[in-house]
């Protein structure tokens, strides 16, 4: 599978319409309403933004890119693209650079409500469906002195990309022990890559990172800073986070995840597919199939494909789902 940089996913899906021969479509087009057959009239390409390159988000978007193809028959031909994650995933959806993002859901909580981020300005996004639940991973170095999020003042602290879904939980986590991120904690705005190397060569003291079980980056982390490096428990703050959005959750990394001693408690919150209001919903229709319908494969790509079922699939409040989710989804819950 192919990694490619946001500029080239931007050619993919950007061209204001451009149609090649043999009636390709290089442009999901928008949706003219009528019923949802799920079926794709012509050839269409879509990128879909993912996050950073050791994260679930890019191993499962690239997973999906390939079984978008298989799925369709190649009628649809996908690109998963390596970005900053959440925030800025939700930009670019918006703006028409991908058709298809991950999110999380409290920031497309924010998005369609014009909060946080979004202040003022509600995002015409909908969703396709709540897949996997991401674990909020705080980890420190051990000899750095820090057992709680308020003990990271004045410490080196990875905050994760800018404008990530795990940017917006480590702010609102800073904020709930007390501290002002901006002013507190010596932030490093770096992605997974550069923050696990920060935190084995010693430059980073704690870091946050908001993903799947297991997530690439934080495994080689734990197995090559063995004992060098843990998580905190954050539930603490959980009372302060719901408060800000009631998306938020208590659960618990099983020590299996990363070869740990005990299970780690920490603070959850689920992801969305995002797509805009007005793509085709018959394209809508059949990326959403595809998910359910190749999820074995997902699961091969990484665990944390197990978690999108169809139980949990339309629990995507506020966030709306597009009509074609739900014509997907009322297939595929239909009696056979």
């Amino acid at each position: 599978m192919r990694r490619i940089g946001p500029g080239f996913a931007a050619l993919l899906m950007v061209g204001a319409g451009l149609t090649g021969c043999g009636g390709r479509q290089d442009q999901a087009s928008t949706d003219t309403g009528g019923d949802v057959t799920c079926e794709v009239a012509t050839e269409t390409r879509v990128g879909i933004a993912t996050g950073n390159a050791t994260g679930v988000y890019f191993a499962l978007g690239n997973a999906y890119a390939e079984q978008i193809g298989t799925a369709t028959g190649g009628k649809v031909k996908a690109t998963a693209a390596e970005t900053g994650a959440s925030v800025q995933n939700v930009q670019q959806l918006v703006a028409g650079t991908y058709a298809v993002a991950f999110s999380l859901a409290d920031t497309a909580a924010d998005a369609v409500q014009g909060t946080g981020s979004f202040d003022g300005q509600k995002q015409p996004v909908q969703a396709i469906s709540r897949i996997y639940t991401n674990y909020t991973q705080v980890i420190v170095r051990t000899g750095a002195g820090i057992t709680s999020v308020a003990d990271m003042k004045s410490k080196r602290v990875s905050t994760g990309s800018p404008k990530s879904g795990t940017e917006v939980i480590a702010n609102r986590l800073l904020q709930s022990a007390g501290l002002d991120p901006a002013k507190d904690i010596s932030a490093q705005r770096l992605d997974l890559t550069k923050t696990v190397d920060g935190m084995k060569d010693g430059s980073i003291d704690a870091m946050f990172w908001s993903g799947g079980l297991p997530t690439p980056g934080v495994t080689d982390l734990f197995t090559t800073a063995k004992g060098k490096v843990a998580f905190i428990d954050i539930t603490p703050l959980l009372g302060e986070m719901k408060k800000i959005n009631p998306v938020y959750e208590e659960s618990v990394i099983p020590a299996a995840t990363y070869g740990m001693a005990a299970d780690a408690k920490t603070i959850v919150v689920p992801n969305l597919l995002l797509v805009k209001d007005d793509l085709d919903a018959n394209l809508v229709c059949a990326l959403t199939k595809a998910l359910f319908d190749r999820k074995p494969q997902l699961e091969q790509a990484n665990a944390a494909a197990k978690g999108i079922t169809l139980e949990t699939a339309r629990k995507t409040d506020p966030v709306p789902l597009h009509r074609g989710a739900v014509a997907a989804l009322d297939k595929l819950n239909a009696p056979q």
